[in-house]
């Protein structure tokens, strides 16, 4: 791009769970520049998973500052931007927009006893038809009756309780704002009427005036102020539009904006959402608010995705001296094509953190059968990626009876998508074929898309995606005997598996050994 290009240019904010990523887009598609910062993730007890709130603004800051920061020619050139926000994570404010306490993030599981208490009370089938959310421990609404009961000086003096989107959009414009997209997420939002559920909030005894304004995806929710502008290296006045949660806003920034088409999120969460012009709810997937006005996405969640490659990595992979984690991932990833399909017996279901759809089992866990003498630890990272195969099959099958409809394949992104022989697996356990987004940065891609449309660059957003959004020639196909073997493991023992263990499971999480210092 030269110096003396002056065409329009949007900025894709991606503020995930462990980074924020900045990238400035063209109007097709390509990186301009683009800046990354680190978050920090803290565990102060366990099940808990918090941040606080003000590094989401510092990390915004310096991301784009590192894009941006030094070339004022191309930040004037930037005509908007959006913010594609981590999920369901949420932060109590004072009057001032102060956080009260840290950030309660997505993946937090203090609130699982309380589950029970709000299904008996409120009604589970309730808040799904409301929401489009069945009842889980990811939701926000858990998490805040949480807050009532286990700190009310925090619950008293909430001003508001801002969405990631929200607490950012108030830093860069000083509106309380945010988007459906963002909104919806939290289980307290009504996806079909576009706002807040009120007999819900009353039930947690939060006010409307509590929760952001929400904005459909697109519409202008503010510009950047005096001093946002500042901070940032951007123009001041530069309108900021509202976004959608970054799982949805991959899906955009991957093209999948009509029947038939679904993406896969191979991250720390796996995530898949298939495109639908219409609403509906039914317990194999969640219902979440589309990147196109109007539409939704059908989104299915493997919370033990790469987080349980992780895992592997950190706790089991007996990793040599010096050995990074990215090198051991490179060499297990390796070693793939040293181990059978079926990892010679081992099968393994990935609730390492607990299961969604289809289950909503708060109290799931993981599960590796077949063990023998024999088995590696190679053995252990194929039945691990086998696993979370088998996972999206079962999920995408039920997305699929409940549509009506057969999924073409999935376009694919996130960390695990780098991963040839991963992509392999995929697409010889589900049957689909499956294609890569052509940017891994798909979720910032998706906010761009959001960006352009919001600032009139292009009739809508489908005319945005269309000459935005790419994915890679490459074509993954299911090999014929590879997914008839898979197939027989999957009708024969995976699909069984859990249910057959399911109640010991439960019993086993609740058993606590309560008997003082051993």
């Amino acid at each position: 791009m030269t110096t003396t290009d002056r065409s329009p240019l949007v900025l894709g904010i991606d503020a995930s769970t462990t980074a924020c990523k900045a990238v400035v887009w063209d109007l097709r598609g390509e990186p301009a520049a683009e800046g990354r910062a680190a978050l920090p993730l803290r565990r102060p007890r366990p099940l808990w998973h918090e941040q606080p709130a003000e590094a989401w603004w510092e990390a915004l800051v310096a991301a784009v500052r590192a894009a941006v920061g030094d070339d004022p020619a191309i930040a004037a050139r930037i005509a908007a931007l959006c913010i594609a926000p981590q999920r369901e994570t949420f932060v109590p404010v004072d009057d001032a927009g102060a956080p009260l306490r840290p950030a309660i993030v997505w993946m937090d599981e203090r609130c699982r006893a309380l589950l029970p208490r709000i299904e008996r009370e409120y009604g589970g089938a309730r808040i799904h038809r409301e929401t489009g959310k069945p009842l889980s421990g990811n939701l926000s609404l858990g998490k805040i009756l949480w807050l009532r009961e286990q700190e009310p000086e925090v619950f008293a003096r909430t001003a508001r309780y801002l969405d990631v989107a929200a607490f950012l959009n108030h830093r860069l414009t000083g509106a309380y704002r945010t988007g459906w997209g963002c909104a919806g997420p939290t289980g307290l939002f009504d996806l079909e009427h576009g706002s807040w559920d009120v007999p819900l909030l009353s039930y947690l005894g939060v006010r409307v005036g509590q929760m952001p304004e929400a904005f459909p995806p697109g519409a202008l929710v503010g510009r950047i102020t005096a001093d946002a502008a500042d901070a940032c290296a951007l123009p001041v006045g530069l309108p900021v539009v509202a976004g959608i949660g970054d799982g949805q806003a991959g899906g955009l920034g991957a093209g999948v904006v009509r029947r038939g088409q679904a993406y896969l999120n191979l991250g720390t969460a796996v995530i898949s959402g298939v495109f639908s012009g219409h609403m509906l709810t039914d317990t194999a997937f969640r219902t979440m608010v589309g990147g196109v006005p109007g539409t939704y996405s059908l989104e299915t969640v493997i919370l033990g995705g790469t987080y349980t490659v992780t895992w592997f990595l950190e706790t089991l992979a007996a990793r040599e001296a010096g050995e990074t984690i990215e090198h051991a991932l490179a060499r297990f990833d390796a070693g793939l094509d040293g181990t059978p399909p079926g990892a010679a017996g081992l099968l393994a279901v990935p609730y390492w953190n607990s299961a969604m759809s289809p289950y909503w089992d708060a109290d799931a866990s993981g599960i590796v059968a077949g063990w023998r003498g024999t088995h590696t630890l190679h053995h252990l990272y194929r039945a691990i990626l086998e696993g979370i195969a088998f996972e999206q099959r079962l999920n995408t099958e039920g997305v699929e009876a409940a549509l009506g409809q057969a999924i073409e394949g999935y376009v694919a992104m996130g960390g695990g998508a780098r991963s040839d022989r991963w992509c392999q697996i995929v697409t010889d356990v589900t049957g689909k074929p499956l294609r890569r987004a052509a940017t891994m940065e798909a979720a910032a891609l998706g906010a761009g898309i959001l960006a352009a449309a919001g600032a009139g660059l292009f009739g809508e957003v489908r005319d945005a995606a269309a000459a935005m959004a790419r994915v890679d020639p490459q074509i993954f196909e299911p090999d014929s005997r590879r997914h008839a073997f898979y197939s027989r493991q999957y009708r024969e023992v995976y699909r069984q598996l859990f249910p057959a263990l399911q109640s010991h499971l439960q019993c086993l999480a609740n058993l606590t050994f309560d008997g003082g210092e051993l």
